[in-house]
C-alpha cells in the first residue's frame, strides 16, 4: 500500500461530503492509476462520477472496485444505488440480495432493498425491507420516511401516518417526514391537518417548492382557493419549472375570476403543454383556450407519466381475460367517484335504474365515501353490485374490478377529481371504455372506447381522440327525467328585479373568461333592464365580476348571483330565467340538462372541443338546434333579439317544455336500451378477436 493512501482517499472522500465531485473524480482517477488494485479508491471514483451525472462510468468504477472486494457491502449497496438510478432495478435487486447475505442486519442494506423492491413494484417487499431496517437502527429517520411512502402506496396512511410521526420524532425538523406525513394525512381526507403538515414543512425548508405547492392542494380541498393560488404562485416562484404549480395557478385564477396577467399565464401554459412538459392537469386545461390537439397532447403526456409509475405493477399482474359464457348477461363495471351527492350520479341514476331492464349485470365502483344521499341510495339499489372503494388503492380497486371478471368497464372520472386512472392503466377489464364525466380523449392506451354523439364528437374530431368512437343514436348526456321542478319563490326573494329580462348563467365560476363576459356583457348593453344572473363563488370572485362589468360600461347591479342551494331549489329558479347563455371554451354540460328540464332554452355556440358542444348536443336532440348560434356574433344576435320579444321568448319556452317531453332527450329507458346494445357490439367484436373500431 502506499504510504499516504489513506491520506489521498480521505482527501477524496471529504471533497465527495463537500460537494466537489468534479475535484473528487479528478483525483480518484489519478489514484487509482497509482493503485489499480484498491477497491477503495475505485468505489469512492464511482460515487463521484454518479454524483456528476456519469452513470455508465460509475457503474464501471463501481464494477472494479466490486472485482476486488466481492465481500464488500458498501461497494455492493452503492453499486446497487447506481443501477436503480440508470432504471436497472433488476441488477439493482441482484446486488442488495448479496449484500444482504453478508450483513442480514445491515440498516443500509434493508433500505437500499426496499428501495429496489419498490422499481420493481413489490410494495409489499418494499415495505417489509424498510420495516426490517427500522427494526435494525430504530434511529434511522430515512428509512421511517421510506416505510411511511411505502404503507401509503400500499393503502394504508393510518400506518404512513405512524411511521411518518416515527420520523419527525427522531428528526423534528426533517422535510421528507414533514412530506411524507402530508401526504398520509391528505389520504385520510385530514386536509386541514395535512396543510399545517406542509406549513411546517414550508418552513423549515422554504426554499423547496413542493411544499408550497402541496399547501395549495390542499387548501383547494378546504376551498380557500385565494389562500391555494397563493401557495401555487410561491411554488412557481421558487422554481419556475414546476409546471404543475403553473397549472394549478392557471385553474384557481379562473375559479376566482382573476383575470390579472390571465392571458400571459395562458399562454405559458399552452407553450408547457405543447413542449410536453409533465405535471399539468388535463381536466383543469380542458378550460383553456386550447384547440383538441393541444388538449391530446397535455393527455398523452399525463397517461404516459401514468403508464410509468404503474408498469412495474402491471408487469406483476399481468392479468389475462376471464374466459366466458357468450351465452350470459354482459357483466358491465361503472367506476367514478360521483356516486354520492354528485352531478355525475345526477345524470347517470335513472339511467342506471333503467338499465336493470336490459341484459346487464351492473356493478358499481364507488370511490366516492358514503354520504346517505338520495342519489347514492338510488344507485346501490339499482345496481346488482355495489362495491365500495373509497378506501382502497389503485392496485387494490384494480383487483377488486378484475375478482367480477367483467366484460366491459366504464370510467365516468377520467381525469376529473378523485379520479384513479392508476387503477385502470392497470388493465383489470378487458375492454375500458371512457364515458360521460370527461369531456375530451384520455390519450390513454388502456382506453379502447369513447362513447359520444355525433354532435359533440363529430368525425372531424375523431382523429384528435385516441380511443375509438361508438356513437350513440341519441345524446351521449343522459340526465334524470323523474326530478320534479318547484315553484320558486318570487323574484325579488331570488335577488332579481321585478320585471325585465333574465339572462342566466348558473356555470361554476371558471368557466367564465374575459371573451365569454364580453359576450355577455355585449347582450346585457343592447337589452336594457335586463340582468344577468351568476353563480355567486368563492374569495371575492364576484366583486371581481361587478368591477369588470363596471370597465366594460355595464354598471354592477345588472349582475345578480345566486347562492348555491339543494338542488330542487336550485332547479326551481330556472323558472325565473328567459334564456340560459352558455359559456366557452368549456361550456354548460349538467347545468344545459338542468336548464332544459327545468324549461329554460339554452343558447350556445358549438366550439371546436368536445367540452365546448355539450349543450349544442342537446339542443340538436331536443330538436330546437336553431339555438345553436354560428358563432359569437350571431349569439349576441340572438340573445339581444329574444331579449326584445316577448312572445318570442314565450314560445320558445313553451317549444322546451312540448320537446323535452316528446324527443326522446330524457328517454332513459330507450337510453339504456341504445346504450346496452352498443356495449354489446364491443364486447361482441372483442370475443370474435377484433381489435376496437368505430361503431355506429
Amino acid at each position: 500500500m502506499m504510504p499516504d493512501l489513506v491520506a489521498h482517499l480521505d482527501r477524496i472522500a471529504d471533497l465527495i461530503a463537500g460537494g466537489r465531485p468534479d475535484l473528487a473524480a479528478t483525483d480518484a482517477a489519478r489514484l487509482r492509476a497509482l493503485a489499480p488494485h484498491d477497491a477503495e479508491a475505485a468505489r469512492l471514483h464511482g460515487i463521484a462520477l454518479f454524483q456528476l451525472g456519469r452513470g455508465a462510468d460509475a457503474i464501471a468504477a463501481l464494477e472494479a472496485a466490486l472485482a476486488r472486494a466481492p465481500q464488500s457491502v458498501d461497494v455492493l449497496c452503492n453499486l446497487a444505488s447506481v443501477r436503480l438510478a440508470a432504471g436497472d432495478a433488476g441488477k439493482a435487486l441482484e446486488a442488495l440480495e448479496a449484500a444482504l447475505m453478508l450483513a442480514p442486519a445491515h440498516p443500509a442494506v434493508l433500505n437500499g432493498l426496499g428501495n429496489a423492491r419498490g422499481a420493481i413494484g413489490d410494495l409489499a417487499g418494499a415495505r417489509d425491507a424498510y420495516a426490517a431496517a427500522t427494526q435494525a437502527q430504530p434511529g434511522h429517520v430515512g428509512a421511517w420516511c421510506n416505510l411511511a411512502a411505502a404503507e401509503l402506496a400500499l393503502g394504508d396512511p393510518a400506518a404512513a401516518e405512524g411511521a411518518a410521526r416515527r420520523a419527525l420524532a427522531l428528526a423534528p425538523g426533517h422535510p421528507e417526514a414533514h412530506f411524507v406525513l402530508g401526504h398520509a394525512l391528505a389520504a385520510q381526507r385530514r386536509h386541514a391537518e395535512a396543510e399545517a403538515a406542509y406549513a411546517e414543512g414550508e418552513r423549515v425548508a422554504p426554499h423547496d417548492a413542493r411544499f408550497p405547492y402541496q399547501r395549495g392542494l390542499m387548501l383547494e380541498e378546504r376551498k380557500q382557493l385565494a389562500r391555494a393560488a397563493d401557495a401555487h404562485a410561491r411554488a412557481l416562484a421558487l422554481d419556475p419549472g414546476l409546471d404543475a404549480a403553473l397549472g394549478q395557478l392557471v385553474f384557481l385564477r379562473r375559479q376566482l375570476c382573476d383575470w390579472r396577467g390571465l392571458e400571459a399565464l395562458s399562454t405559458r401554459l399552452r407553450a408547457r403543454v405543447a413542449a410536453g412538459a409533465p405535471g399539468l392537469a388535463p381536466f383543469g386545461f380542458l378550460a383553456e383556450p386550447a384547440g383538441p390537439a393541444e388538449q391530446w397532447q397535455c393527455a398523452r403526456t399525463h397517461s404516459t407519466a401514468i403508464e410509468r409509475r404503474v408498469a412495474a405493477l402491471r408487469t406483476r399482474n399481468a392479468w389475462r381475460p376471464a374466459a366466458c359464457d357468450p351465452r350470459a348477461q354482459l357483466r358491465v363495471g361503472f367506476v367514478a367517484n360521483g356516486f354520492a351527492n354528485h352531478p355525475t350520479a345526477l345524470l347517470v341514476v335513472a339511467f342506471v335504474e333503467a338499465l336493470r331492464a336490459q341484459a346487464v349485470e351492473i356493478h358499481l365502483f364507488s370511490t366516492a365515501p358514503a354520504d346517505g344521499s338520495t342519489l347514492q341510495q338510488r344507485l346501490r339499489a339499482a345496481a346488482h353490485a355495489w362495491h365500495d372503494a373509497h378506501a382502497t388503492s389503485a392496485s387494490g380497486l384494480a383487483e377488486s374490478i378484475h375478482a367480477e371478471r367483467l366484460d366491459v368497464l366504464l370510467d365516468l372520472d377520467g381525469y376529473c377529481a378523485g379520479a384513479m386512472p392508476e387503477a385502470l392503466a392497470l388493465r383489470p377489464a378487458p375492454l375500458q371504455v371512457n364515458w360521460l364525466a370527461y369531456p375530451g380523449t384520455l390519450a390513454a392506451p388502456w382506453i379502447d372506447y369513447v362513447i359520444a354523439d355525433r354532435i359533440v364528437l363529430p368525425e372531424s374530431l375523431h382523429a384528435q381522440f385516441s380511443e375509438c368512437v361508438a356513437w350513440l343514436p341519441r345524446c351521449f348526456q343522459p340526465s334524470d327525467p323523474t326530478r320534479v321542478v318547484g315553484t320558486p319563490p318570487p323574484r325579488p326573494q331570488c335577488g332579481l328585479p321585478a320585471s325585465g329580462v333574465v339572462y342566466a348563467c348558473l356555470n361554476a365560476s371558471w368557466k367564465l373568461d374575459p371573451a365569454t363576459f364580453e359576450r355577455m356583457l355585449s347582450v346585457l348593453r343592447a337589452v336594457p333592464d335586463s340582468v344577468l344572473w351568476l353563480l355567486s363563488a368563492a374569495d371575492g370572485a364576484d366583486d371581481r365580476l361587478r368591477g369588470e362589468a363596471a370597465r366594460r360600461g355595464v354598471h354592477p347591479s345588472r349582475l345578480v348571483f345566486a347562492p348555491k342551494l339543494d338542488h330542487a331549489s336550485y332547479l326551481a329558479r330556472y323558472r325565473h330565467a328567459d334564456l340560459f347563455l352558455d359559456s366557452a371554451p368549456y361550456g354548460a354540460h349538467t347545468t344545459a340538462s338542468d336548464a332544459i328540464w327545468a324549461g329554460c332554452p339554452v343558447l350556445t355556440v358549438a366550439g371546436p372541443t368536445f367540452a365546448s358542444r355539450v349543450a349544442a348536443s342537446l339542443n340538436h336532440h331536443l330538436g330546437l338546434a336553431q339555438l345553436n348560434a354560428p358563432d359569437d356574433a350571431g349569439f349576441v344576435e340572438s340573445a339581444v333579439r329574444l331579449g326584445h320579444d316577448a312572445a318570442l321568448r314565450a314560445s320558445l319556452r313553451e317549444a322546451v317544455a312540448t320537446r323535452r317531453d316528446r324527443s326522446g332527450l330524457f328517454d332513459m329507458h330507450g337510453y339504456a336500451r341504445d346504450f346496452a346494445e352498443l356495449l354489446a357490439r364491443m364486447v361482441e367484436r372483442r370475443r370474435a378477436g377484433l381489435a376496437p373500431a368505430p361503431l355506429q
